[in-house]
């Protein structure tokens, strides 16, 4: 591999809250760039990223679309992901094979909820980032607002490279504070940049320094120079800037207009200068037949990609991997860690949105698509078949809420259940499961809007029409108490083949909502491939509890157990654990849990009492009441079960003046039963 041109390549992805303008700014840096000749807009919907009818009918993205272009000698690939919380599966698929991303603000609404959520899923899997304040022509536009709500919201620690000339009807440029210059934009973007004037100089001199010395912690080479007193060219400062923020120790923060085409120069070179390369980012792990191993990328390594997003589109279906080392080619047969077995690769594309380029080969440090692999499981490793590697997967949070779906025609029954599995394929925050009472379908998804988006999608793509029904929210369940000692056994001994097993477990509470496994036998009493059909019969018996919802906060510890050297198998240690884990769950009974939403309510003033009157009456819990002149945001707590339809009762009681952001905020013990709960 040629590391000096692997140092020249940039995968990054822009995450904002809803409306922040995210795919308005990728447009506009495609067409500087080169990359389209034409400028579309999101309210016309002919941008290039938000291509599906869906999302152009609506005005939001919904999934996350892949570009790549050129800045100056860089080879940038942008990923624009979704805003809206129901999709936020995307947005952490994404942030998993990324290597930095670009964050966007609006100057009006500053640090909003959703923006909350994708910073901090940024910072779990530890993506550099870069900040870009929107919308800086608006009315009520505020810089330095934002950059204080980054550090209060955020905890972050932001750095302005500069400081914007003018705002909202008047923003005409930006002052360079690194290499001391000044950006001046025409009414149709058009930038041109000049050195700082003298008066200019003194001016900003200060703002300049601030920026130095704050960098100057963070960095001990520029912190040398800066107190030997030395002069801090703008070379000097960019390459302080670039370790510090590879680092996570800062964020560099730019401002501009995308919908004006302003700030969009400053926000290339940003992304050059200061996001990383593939070679920048620490060696990947991977769980090996020999135990973990650290890779590098380098294409001469052994093979370790990533699946990280399938889509199907007119001409087959499109599996997205990260290649993190080695290289992947065409003709290459790989291994495949879900499917546990071996597949060609027929074709190799790298995707412009809803375009595809064939290559030959991807190497470390490249995302690319195989086409044509219609079994293809998100989350899984592509490995060599002599050197198997798993990459630790993509986890997707729970499925909260639920329709009943049926097809209005018999016969679109066969089309209806491919169309679902379609979906559940590309999505893994979509399930599909049916009711054990009554055999109907149900469709489980993070919210109203992703259902009525998946709806939307069988109505359109696999032309069935369906019906739906009324919503069910997911509950769990947890063990209320700690049991010890608790003995599951099979035993058919009688003539024949024989199946004998028993397992001794301890069942206790934990407080992170996880299931653990433990095995602490001793001696070989029970043998190690029937501890792993003791766990595999544990976590299937966990799947329905007592209440008939999913066990969850467990730890299930295998303490002792017994076989007979003819009839023991590995499915009768199934049987036995699950027979173990049901008498444990009845001697301990179980807590039910629901799920709790955090919203957001922005609402004029005069509407608050109405808005908090009705949460209480929902049993939510108001934490705080922010207020902002002539509105305000109503931040609460409330029960899932308790908001069908909220936003359509908000806009009736605010007479459409009020919106509502809702974000899953965990579980936490349910105030009723699931039935009274959902008949409210």
């Amino acid at each position: 591999m040629n590391t000096k041109t692997v140092s020249r390549w940039r995968n990054l992805g822009i995450i904002a809250h809803i409306d922040a303008g995210k795919t308005t700014l990728t447009e506009r840096l495609l067409w500087k760039t080169g990359a389209i000749h034409r400028m579309g807009e999101v309210h016309d919907g002919a941008t290039t990223t938000d291509f599906s009818p869906i999302e152009r009918e609506r005005g939001i993205t919904i999934g996350a679309a892949a570009v790549q272009t050129q800045w100056h000698d860089h080879r940038l690939t942008l990923i624009d992901t979704p805003g809206h919380i129901d999709f936020a599966i995307e947005v952490e698929r994404s942030l998993r094979v990324l290597d930095g991303a670009v964050a966007v603000f609006s100057a009006v609404e500053g640090v909003q909820p959703q923006s909350e959520t994708v910073w901090r899923q940024a910072r779990r899997h530890d993506v550099p980032l870069v900040a870009f304040v929107n919308k800086m022509d608006r009315l009520g536009a505020s810089f330095d607002g934002v950059v204080e709500q980054m550090r209060a919201k955020l905890d972050a620690n932001p750095w302005p490279l500069g400081l914007p000339i003018g705002a909202e009807a008047e923003l005409r440029g930006w002052v360079d504070l690194v290499d001391r210059s000044v950006v001046e934009w025409a009414d149709d973007g058009e930038a041109t940049r000049r050195p700082w004037t003298t008066d200019e100089a003194a001016r900003y001199a200060p703002a300049r320094e601030r920026l130095v010395e704050a960098v100057a912690d963070h960095d001990d080479a520029l912190a040398v120079a800066y107190l030997d007193g030395l002069d801090v060219d703008a070379a000097t400062l960019k390459a302080a800037l670039r370790r510090a923020t590879l680092r996570g120790a800062g964020v560099p923060v730019l401002a501009g207009s995308a919908f004006k085409n302003k700030g969009i120069e400053i926000l290339l070179d940003a992304i050059v200068d200061f996001l990383p390369s593939p070679l920048d980012r620490p060696a990947v792990k991977a769980e090996s037949e020999r135990g973990d191993v650290e890779l590098a990328p380098d294409d001469a390594g052994p093979l370790a990609a990533l699946v990280f997003k399938i889509v199907h589109q007119e001409h087959g279906p499109l599996s997205f991997v990260r290649v993190y080392s080695g290289s992947l080619k065409v003709g290459d047969t790989v291994w495949t860690s879900k499917r546990e077995k071996s597949v060609r690769v027929g074709r190799l594309v790298v995707v412009q949105a809803d375009r595809g380029t064939d290559v030959e080969r991807a190497v470390a440090g490249e995302i690319v698509a195989v086409a044509g692999w219609k079994d293809a499981v998100s989350g899984e490793t592509l490995s060599e078949p002599s050197s198997k590697l798993v990459l630790d997967t993509i986890r997707a949070q729970p499925a909260v809420l639920s329709w009943r779906l049926s097809a209005e025609k018999a016969g679109d029954l066969l089309r209806l259940g491919q169309g679902l599995a379609s979906i559940a394929q590309e999505d893994p925050s979509f399930r599909v499961t049916s009711d054990p009472d009554t055999g109907e379908t149900l469709v489980w998804g993070m919210g109203e809007l992703h259902l009525e988006v998946s709806v939307e999608r069988l109505r359109r793509d696999w032309n069935v029409a369906v019906k739906t029904g009324s919503p069910r929210v997911a509950y769990q369940e947890t063990p209320s108490r700690a049991v010890f000692g608790v003995e599951g056994k099979v035993a058919k001994q009688t003539g024949g083949s024989g199946q004998y097993a028993r397992v001794t477990i301890d069942v206790e509470p934990r407080d992170d909502g996880t299931v653990v496994f433990v095995d602490k036998t001793t001696g070989g009493v029970v043998p190690k491939n029937f501890v792993a059909a003791t766990e595999k019969g544990v976590r299937a018996a966990l799947a329905e509890g007592p209440r008939g919802w999913p066990v969850v906060g467990v730890a299930v510890t295998l303490v002792d157990g017994d076989t007979h050297a003819v009839d023991s198998s590995e499915q009768a240690f199934v049987r036995a654990a699950g027979e173990a884990v049901k008498a444990a769950l009845a001697q301990s009974g179980t807590t039910l849990l629901e799920p709790v939403m955090r919203l957001t309510i922005d609402t004029p003033v005069g509407n608050v009492g109405d808005v908090v009157g009705d949460l209480n009456r929902r049993a939510g819990r108001v934490a705080s009441i922010d207020d902002k002149g002539s509105r305000a945001d109503v931040v609460a707590r409330a029960p899932l079960a308790q908001l069908s339809g909220y936003t359509t009762s908000l806009r009736s009681l605010t007479q459409g003046r009020a919106s509502a952001v809702m974000l899953f905020d965990g579980y936490e013990e349910a105030r009723a039963a699931p039935k009274a709960a959902q008949a409210a």
